[in-house]
């Protein structure tokens, strides 16, 4: 039978829930199991689709083209484990489909409640992942036990534990404990009500993740085990990480989190195997060599806006044994300052994908700064419009160049809406979205990237390179490297007189993963390390 594993929160939100279940994956991955992850969102969206960064953050597009939790990628970068639309569910995903089987008469009748129907619904969604090939199921329940919203999912794994048998699933909660520096100590009382308030629900937990500022003593130990009823081995220990989130597996197995859940549940290892994972943190953590990325957008302030960006630079800088300091640039401040103010001195410029007119100028003269001065230039999505606009603003003389998203009636539409979607008005979940073949043109930067001519990538977009630009823009010295198959849709397009000068339709930064770097990211940081060739020498440490 599939094991199942909870992972729940309590104290406040935001403690790592996502982190934890994802370092949790790995762990057993390396012990030889295979292993599927979901996240269940506490929310009445349908989907996080049509939510704006500055409520949800990113918005992480699976395979087969689901809008959903950024957690997710989290469990693509940490795990082997391949996340599709199962492995998200909000309270509004999970009513709607209840509210459309009662339009359709499927409940012959019944009156429709919380208990069973919702809670029925729910542990459905969780027996999708129970498949023959799995081996253990990691759930992570968003939000914090307490909240109205998170009711229905406790409830339901609570269930679940009873008509799986306990030694089949495993409950870990997430907790704080505070230090009170006036104080100089450290309060295990809100774990204590957390807990208590999970036993309400009918939960007991298995295993206790504290995440600390300090050291627990063994009497702090003694005490959360007395009256949270966990053994005190199962208490772990989790000290803030920092600066590299893929420190927290080594944290966990340090306190010998993997051994414990595998002898909870009965469960064979074949012994730990983080290699690859290992030497992926000794590059990260003794590489010489430091370049700053200017990444230039209107979230900036929000680190989970662009997380997986963040990540994926990173992961280039792995692949180069390179550390990659990122230098956050409103768009806005380029519009009121300029350019050279703001990028100067930065090694790449990277502009990120998004919606809205909100800063746009200012995108567009940071891709003129990088490519008259020759800086490596990326550009995911909307970057790639910007990088349309600019070129045909400055480059071909189309003054009046624009996007129909930012200005409708443009008189040169180098980047218009999908001809699919122009009757379109429903917003979630109806953009082109997920994985779609591309293919590369021979002799360019992304082929050589990529090695191969038939690559795939995963899109959340609306708006397209407008085809009736081609031939100027080729003749000026912009290539369309990349196209659909049917060679109808522009998905890359580069510099031909410039080190390296790259934008792409899709989103690269959802199949990168530190111990497998996405090949655009990795040629990106490699070009722009070239840009100074002392760079070695002046930032060495």
């Amino acid at each position: 039978m599939t094991k199942h594993i909870f992972v729940t929160g309590g104290v406040v939100s935001s403690l790592g829930k996502g982190l934890n279940a994802a370092s949790i994956g790995l762990l057993l991955e390396g012990h030889g199991h295979k292993i599927s992850l979901q996240k269940f969102d506490p929310y009445v969206n349908v989907d996080p689709g049509t939510m704006g960064p500055f409520e949800h953050g990113e918005i992480y597009v699976t395979e087969d083209g689901a809008e959903t939790d950024l957690d997710l990628g989290h469990y693509e970068r940490f795990t082997n484990a391949v996340t599709n639309r199962d492995c998200n569910c909000t309270t509004g995903s999970i009513y709607y489909s209840v509210i459309t089987k009662e339009r359709q008469g499927k409940y012959l009748g019944k009156t429709i409640q919380v208990i069973p129907h919702i809670t029925n619904e729910i542990k459905d969604c969780i027996r999708k992942l129970a498949t023959p090939e799995t081996d253990i199921v990691i759930s992570e329940i968003g939000g914090i036990v307490g909240d109205i919203e998170s009711q229905p999912f406790v409830e339901a794994i609570r269930q679940l534990g009873r008509e799986l048998g306990r030694e089949n699933v495993l409950y870990i909660h997430l907790t704080l404990i505070p230090y009170l520096r006036a104080a100089d100590e450290i309060k295990t009382k809100p774990t204590q009500h957390s807990v208590g308030m999970l036993r309400q629900a009918g939960i007991e937990p298995d295993i206790l993740i504290c995440r600390t500022e300090k050291a627990l003593s063994d009497e702090i130990k003694e005490k959360i085990s007395l009256f949270c009823n966990v053994d005190k081995e199962s208490i772990i220990e989790e000290q803030d990480v920092k600066p590299y989130i893929y420190e927290i597996p080594l944290l966990l197995v340090r306190e010998g989190l993997d051994k414990i859940i595998l002898k909870k549940l009965h469960l064979h290892s074949n012994g730990s195997r983080l290699d690859k994972w290992l030497n992926m943190l000794e590059i990260l953590k003794n590489s010489k060599t430091i370049i700053e990325i200017a990444l230039v957008g209107k979230y900036i302030e929000h680190q989970s806006a662009y997380e997986s960006i963040y990540e994926s630079l990173i992961h280039g800088g792995i692949s180069n044994a390179t550390k990659v300091n990122v230098k956050r640039v409103e768009s806005g401040d380029i519009e009121k300052e300029g350019a050279e103010k703001h990028l100067q001195g930065c090694h790449g410029i990277l502009i990120p994908g998004g919606f809205g007119e909100r800063g746009i100028e200012g995108k567009v003269e940071a891709v003129k700064y990088a490519r008259e001065n020759k800086v490596p230039y990326f550009g995911l999505c909307l970057g790639m419009h910007c990088a349309a606009i600019e070129f045909a603003r400055n480059v071909c003389n189309l003054k009046d160049a624009n996007s129909t998203e930012f200005n409708a009636s443009t008189p040169e539409p180098v980047i218009c809406l999908l001809e699919e979607q122009k009757d379109i008005e429903k917003m979630g979940g109806t953009m082109r979205l997920g994985a779609q073949p591309c293919k590369l043109e021979s002799n360019t930067i992304a082929r050589k990237c990529y090695g191969q001519e038939i690559i795939s990538e995963r899109h959340r977009h609306r708006y397209e390179f407008n085809n009736k630009y081609r031939d100027i823009f080729a003749s000026k010295g912009m290539i369309c490297s990349g196209l659909t198959i049917d060679n109808e849709l522009v998905e890359i397009i580069e510099l031909k007189d410039h080190p390296w000068f790259v934008a792409v339709q899709f989103h690269p930064e959802f199949k990168s993963k530190p111990t497998s770097p996405h090949p655009l990211f990795s040629a990106f940081i490699k070009a722009s390390i070239n840009t100074d060739s002392n760079i070695s020498q002046k930032n060495s440490i």
